[in-house]
């Protein structure tokens, strides 16, 4: 899948993301909260919550109307990694 963004509009940011599959590629804004870092992404992640820390780009626009969150990598992976 190709994804457009206008990276005036559209910025790359640490988030949490409250879901219990991890396969998606984008996320509706009301199951993303936008962090001021990745540490505080990464100390808010709780995986027995469904809370995971990522980095995001977003919010944009979809095809449907919705605000979406795009996934460019899990955090939590790299640190238990």
């Amino acid at each position: 899948m190709k994804v457009y963004i206008d990276p005036r509009l559209v910025k790359e940011m640490p988030v949490l993301i409250q879901t219990p599959n991890r396969k998606r590629k984008r996320y509706p804004e009301g199951v993303v909260t936008p962090q001021e870092s990745v540490a505080s992404a990464l100390a808010g992640a709780d995986p027995a919550q469904n809370r995971h820390a990522a980095l995001a780009l977003g919010p944009s626009r979809s095809s449907e109307g919705f605000r979406v969150y795009y996934l460019v990598r899990w955090l939590d992976e790299e640190a238990t990694s």
